[in-house]
């Protein structure tokens, strides 16, 4: 099986996000890219994430082609590749339907710096132009509104992020809702205060060598 361990680790992931309330079903989708040998892991349509096996994940190229595997890939797989073919920092995306990121999306507001763990994902994560789930113009749309970010909401329909492998992809992710949550919450009440540049520039200086990650 080509990209054995890839494969476990899809299958982790994928569960983490329902066990973390980060989605529910079958919604979302996450993807592996080994840079060597030009190929993608990805999961597969449909199946839900506690039911995938590893023989159940598909292997891309870049050109979007099944290499292995006997299932449909995901409908969002033109997405991830977007990300593989245009990014350098990005081995790893996970595409999932949050809560409150998701309420900003439907809202078309970006996120602001109203908390300084956002800088994960940049110094703000803009909401990308709606177009239906599964097309190429969903790819270009996300992947324009991500430049320079390692994140994105996807309008009326959820968030999409990327990094170097799934431990931070998905770091991202549980951050972006975090922060989300708490800007919602916010402006219930008042009007956030959102944190210079300055402050953002020092946070993701700061958090090129946090923690044990």
């Amino acid at each position: 099986m080509l990209m054995e361990q890839a494969r476990y680790e899809l299958i982790k992931y994928g569960k983490k996000l329902v066990q973390n309330g980060l989605t529910k079903g079958t919604g979302g989708n996450l993807s592996i890219f080994d840079r060597q040998q030009g190929i993608v892991a990805i999961t597969p349509t449909g199946i839900d994430f506690y039911e995938i096996e590893p023989e159940d994940i598909v292997i891309l190229d870049l050109d979007g082609q099944v290499v292995e595997g006997k299932r449909l890939p995901s409908s969002e797989w033109e997405m991830h590749l977007a990300q593989y073919n245009t990014r350098d920092d990005m081995d790893a995306v996970i595409h999932a339907h949050t809560i409150y990121a998701t309420v900003l999306s439907c809202l078309r507001w970006e996120l602001p710096a109203t908390h300084y763990m956002i800088a994960v994902a940049g110094p703000n994560v803009r909401v990308a132009e709606y177009a239906t789930f599964g097309t190429h113009e969903l790819a270009v749309n996300a992947t324009k509104a991500m430049e320079g970010r390692k994140a994105v909401m996807l309008a009326n329909h959820g968030v999409l992020a990327g990094a170097q492998d799934l431990l931070h992809a998905f770091n991202i992710v549980e951050e972006l809702e975090y922060c989300a949550q708490i800007y919602v919450l916010a402006k219930s009440v008042g009007e956030p205060i959102v944190l210079p540049d300055a402050e953002m520039r020092l946070m993701a200086d700061k958090f090129k060598c946090y923690g044990q990650r």
